[in-house]
């Protein structure tokens, strides 16, 4: 087929070798908190945890076993750090993705490796079919996690199905125990509504109720500790975010509040805080605080990336598939798909894509090098 070809033409063209070292191993923070590098933890071979097809297996080793989707493109609120305050232009209904082709690109994923799907947006709970397409998704044979990310403004009164239709883990976007800062920052109403979802999360069982906060200096940085006492008596596991550029975004250096300074913050009003031990593919450093039922976490995706240690693919709401959340890099598998390509024809797009990964991402030579290196090592590791 031509649009085949050409789908994997586009992507073939980015494959390229290199080799380096990697200096990895553990070491004590300044609250003396062991610290283990991305790159030692990866030493683990991941073949012990699944049987996957070389599809989702990158050029250093990398197993990729975590599919996100995007549903919609559309949001009922209008986040500052997200996106414009006129929205963004939105596809054309007749380009995105039905509930049968998501399954159906799902499928392909699971039959290949992936154990978890997150279902993310836009926002996905504005969905009129998203109880069908979790309890699609949930029947596939492979799969594990059936998880979402939303910001909790009509998920109390859809998530008991949702949870009845197989969707076993939920993160919840909230940013502001304050109702009117909340309002700033989503130009919208509906603090309480948010609240709301996070207590029927607990009500149902879920554990742990995962609560996103993404922070900012000036804006929200003085409510670190007020969100941590929200893990207090519950299983909420709390996840500072830090402030990343978006397109639309106005984003600024000067907003950010770097992981050290927040957990300055939490380490100077509670003792007792022990780092947990991270899953390799981990984005988040993870802590518990002596006496709390739940967690606090920190996603450092612009003081500490953890690149080397990403198993996430992303599948987006118009089929189109990325490799890398900050790549500009993306080939459609929507296309072939609707031009009749056979599952074959479309693993072969996914692993010239997944192979050609770290070529797609924006990155300084400097910077990449360095990925480079770590990931060499961790192949090497592995080959042992």
């Amino acid at each position: 087929m031509e649009l085949f070809s050409k789908s994997v033409s586009a992507v073939r063209g980015l494959r390229s070798r290199a080799v380096g070292s990697c200096k990895t191993g553990g070491s004590l923070d300044h609250y003396g908190l062991t610290m283990y590098t991305t790159c030692a933890k990866l030493s683990e071979d991941p073949s012990k945890e699944s049987s996957p097809s070389d599809m989702l297996i990158d050029s250093f080793g990398r197993l990729h076993t975590y599919l996100r989707i995007s549903l919609t493109e559309r949001c009922n609120l209008r986040c500052q750090y997200c996106m414009p305050s006129e929205g963004v232009e939105l596809t054309p209904s007749s380009q995105l993705l039905s509930p049968n082709e998501i399954v159906s690109l799902a499928n392909l994923f699971v039959t290949s490796g992936v154990n978890k799907i997150r279902l993310t947006g836009g926002e996905p709970t504005i969905r009129k079919d998203i109880e069908d397409i979790c309890l699609r998704l949930s029947s596939l044979k492979g799969l594990k996690t059936l998880a979402m990310t939303t910001n909790g403004i009509t998920l109390a009164r859809k998530l008991p199905k949702l949870k009845d239709f197989g969707l076993n883990s939920i993160n919840i976007s909230l940013d502001t125990l304050v109702p009117a800062k909340f309002e700033f920052l989503t130009r919208r109403k509906g603090h309480e509504k948010v609240l709301e979802s996070i207590n029927a999360a607990v009500g149902l069982g879920y554990n742990p109720v995962k609560v996103n906060c993404v922070v900012m200096r000036g804006v929200n940085d003085d409510e670190i500790c007020d969100f941590v006492e929200l893990t207090r008596s519950r299983p909420i596991n709390v996840r500072f975010i830090e402030f990343m550029p978006f397109d639309g975004n106005v984003w600024n250096v000067k907003k950010l509040v770097p992981y050290y300074e927040m957990l300055d913050k939490v380490v100077s009003k509670y003792q007792g805080l022990q780092r947990i031990q991270d899953h390799p593919s981990e984005t988040a450093k993870n802590y518990r605080i002596d006496g709390h039922d739940g967690t606090v976490s920190f996603i450092t995706s612009m003081t500490e990336h953890f690149c080397a240690g990403c198993n996430r693919l992303r599948l987006l709401a118009d089929g189109n598939f990325k490799v890398c959340l900050f790549g500009p890099s993306e080939v459609s598998l929507r296309d072939p798909l609707r031009a009749g390509a056979e599952e074959d024809e479309l693993r072969e797009i996914i692993s010239a894509a997944v192979h050609s990964l770290l070529l797609m991402i924006p990155w300084s030579r400097e910077r990449k090098q360095r990925m480079l290196e770590c990931l060499t090592l961790r192949k090497l590791r592995i080959g042992q």
